[in-house]
C-alpha cells in the first residue's frame, strides 16, 4: 500500500517505469513547465489568469542509430508545442479536458507510445490541485485524435437578414450539399429590438444571446440547418462535410483572442480566420472592405463558391 500510495505522489516518470512492460521504452520528460493561462469551470476563474504547472512523461521508440539526427527523434519540443496550441485553441473548463487535449497531440507523433501527463493549478488553495492521465494511443478517441490533425478549410457564409427568410434557402443548401465541401452559416441579427443596459458585459451577453435567436430561427427552416456553439462540435461537423449554423456565445467568451468587435459581419470574419475558410461569402449583405470576402445578392440562384 505504501509503495501504491508513493507512486500516486510521484513524478510521472517514476510511474513510468514502475509499470512499463518489456521491451522497455525509451522515455522522454518534461518537468516543473509552469504557464500562466485562464482556465476554469466556476465565475471567480473567469476574467483571470492562474498559473498551471505541467510534469510530462512520453514513452518512444528506441532511438536505435539514429545518428545524432534530431529529425529522426521526438523533440522536448513536440511536448511544449503540444501544451501551447492547446492553451491557444480555446479557453477550457476542466484540466481534465485539457490533458486529453495534450495527451492526443503528443501521441500524434509516430514515434511517441505512451504518454503520462500531469496538470496543476497552483493558485486555488494553499497546495496544488491537479489531474494526471496515462494515455496510449490505442486509447484514444477516434474523435479526438481528428482534432488535432490537418483541419479542414470550410466555406463560411454571412446571411443577411433578407437571406435568412428567402425562399431559395432550400436551393443553396442542396448546392452546398452537391459541392461536397463543408459549409458553416453565420448570421445576421434579428429585426426586433434588443435590451439596453448599462454594464458592458450584460450587454456583450444579450448581443450574442440575440445572435443566437437568430440561428434558430434559421435552424427551424431546414433540419440541416444544426445549431453548433463549440469549435470542437464545428471541427467534427466540418469533417465530415456537414453543414452547421454558428451560434458564437461559447467560443468568443472562451477565445484566448477574442474578436477585436462584435458586429456580426466582423464575427463573420474572426470565425472564417479561426477555421481557415477556404472562402466567405456575404449574402445580402456588403462585404467588409479588405476583408477578401465576397457578396452576392439575396436572390442568389446558388451559393456555390467560385473555386
Amino acid at each position: 500500500m505504501s509503495s501504491d500510495i508513493t507512486l500516486a505522489f510521484a513524478h510521472p516518470e517514476l510511474r513510468a517505469a514502475a509499470t512499463a512492460v518489456p521491451p522497455m521504452p525509451d522515455r522522454i520528460s518534461l518537468r516543473d513547465h509552469v504557464v500562466k493561462t485562464e482556465i476554469g469551470a466556476f465565475q471567480p476563474e473567469r476574467g483571470r489568469t492562474q498559473r498551471l504547472n505541467f510534469n510530462v512523461v512520453v514513452e518512444v521508440r528506441p532511438a536505435h542509430d539514429v545518428g545524432d539526427d534530431v529529425d529522426r527523434i521526438l523533440s522536448y519540443d513536440k511536448i511544449t508545442e503540444a501544451i501551447a496550441a492547446e492553451l491557444e485553441r480555446e479557453r477550457l473548463n476542466l484540466l481534465e479536458t485539457l490533458a486529453e487535449r495534450v495527451a492526443a497531440r503528443i501521441l500524434a507523433a509516430p514515434q511517441a507510445l505512451r504518454t503520462f501527463v500531469r496538470i496543476e493549478k497552483l493558485d486555488l488553495g494553499p497546495g496544488a490541485l491537479g489531474v494526471e492521465i496515462v494515455r496510449t494511443r490505442a486509447e484514444l478517441s477516434e474523435r479526438l485524435m481528428s482534432e488535432i490533425s490537418d483541419e479542414p478549410a470550410p466555406l463560411v457564409f454571412f446571411l443577411g437578414q433578407e437571406a435568412m427568410v428567402s425562399p431559395r434557402l432550400r436551393t443553396w443548401l442542396d448546392g452546398i450539399e452537391a459541392s461536397g465541401k463543408p459549409a458553416i452559416l453565420c448570421v445576421a441579427r434579428g429585426s426586433a429590438e434588443r435590451p439596453q443596459v448599462p454594464i458592458a458585459i450584460a450587454q456583450q451577453r444579450i448581443d450574442l444571446l440575440h445572435l443566437e435567436q437568430s440561428a434558430w430561427v434559421l435552424a427551424a427552416q431546414d433540419k440541416r440547418c444544426v445549431v453548433i456553439d463549440s469549435r470542437t462540435e464545428l471541427d467534427w461537423a466540418s469533417r465530415r462535410g456537414r453543414i452547421s449554423v454558428w451560434a458564437p456565445s461559447k467560443m468568443v467568451l472562451d477565445a484566448t483572442h477574442p474578436p477585436a468587435s462584435e458586429e456580426p459581419d466582423q464575427l463573420a470574419l474572426w470565425l472564417a480566420e479561426q477555421f481557415g475558410a477556404a472562402e466567405i461569402v456575404f449574402v445580402g449583405a456588403p462585404a467588409p472592405a479588405g476583408s477578401g470576402a465576397y457578396s452576392l445578392p439575396a436572390d442568389a440562384e446558388s451559393l456555390v463558391p467560385r473555386t
